[in-house]
């Protein structure tokens, strides 16, 4: 009894311990948004200060961040419902009739390195004259939540018994009628993982946003750089809209978490 009491509490010490690496760089984060410069900058670093509001006052009047808020949530909602739209056909095809050289195509899109598809998109869209716009961001984020989509997708529809849609078919369904009314109603899990985190990867991007877009597109993590300057950092105004930018991601993520957990474990173990 005495050794089970030791070893719990151990176990809760490391976890406590884990928990605390993990969280360290938020919750240090955190407090530097309700921070001044001057406790910012300051060493030894400030346990205990006066809170202020004025960082996020800097982020949400002064900055306009709600007009980037507003185009992260278009060219995230945009790009993860087109990639949904044709990615849930593609990984239903993939999984059903076995077709793993696509597979594998999509999935060195996601593993190439964003930067090898930023020239080509930088000079198509330049010449059709759709730089700035919402068309070319959401096109470009589509090639990170297309592949999230389509693999996440995949290895679920491989959970669902063929028999199912088999038992539609005989009594008259399409497959088409099978897939819409049987298959994606028990493939909720799988879809609001691929949702979810497709969108956090479209939410967080900053290398398409940052070329392929101006003031008119501009996203909230392009929105940092205007607490930079040549001369100084506005540290508290930089934690602030960091702060601000995921918070949306954290919600998100605490509200689908289970789901989330259910559709990645999905599949693992077969048989």
């Amino acid at each position: 009894m005495k050794n089970k009491v030791v070893s719990n509490i151990l176990f809760y010490c490391l976890v406590g311990l884990i928990a605390l690496i993990v969280l360290f760089p938020f919750l240090w984060m955190l407090s530097s948004s309700f921070k001044t410069q001057v406790d910012i900058i300051s060493w030894p670093p400030k346990l205990f200060f006066e809170p202020t509001l004025q960082n996020y006052r800097k982020v949400f009047e002064e900055q306009n961040f709600l007009k980037y808020f507003m185009n992260s949530t278009i060219v995230g909602a945009a790009s993860v419902g087109l990639s949904l739209l044709l990615g849930l056909p593609a990984a239903y095809s993939i999984a059903r009739y076995t077709q793993n050289r696509l597979a594998v195509f999509i999935l060195l899109a996601r593993l190439m390195p964003g930067i090898s598809f930023l020239m080509p998109w930088y000079i198509i869209f330049s010449r059709l004259g759709l730089m700035d716009s919402y068309v070319a961001l959401i096109l470009s984020h589509m090639l990170i939540a297309l592949p999230i989509v389509v693999w996440i997708m995949t290895t679920y529809f491989n959970t669902i018994p063929r028999e199912l849609e088999e038992s539609a078919m005989v009594d008259g369904a399409t497959r088409q009628y099978a897939f819409l009314k049987i298959i994606l109603p028990l493939s909720g899990p799988g879809i609001i993982t691929a949702t979810t985190l497709s969108f956090i990867f479209s939410w967080n991007n900053f290398m398409f946003s940052q070329v392929l877009s101006m003031e008119k597109t501009k996203t909230l993590p392009i929105a940092v750089y205007n607490f930079l300057s040549y001369a100084e950092v506005d540290w508290g105004g930089v934690m602030a809209a960091a702060v601000a930018i995921m918070a949306p991601a954290i919600v998100l993520t605490m509200i689908f978490q289970k789901y989330v957990v259910k559709g990645l474990t999905m599949g693992a173990v077969k048989g």
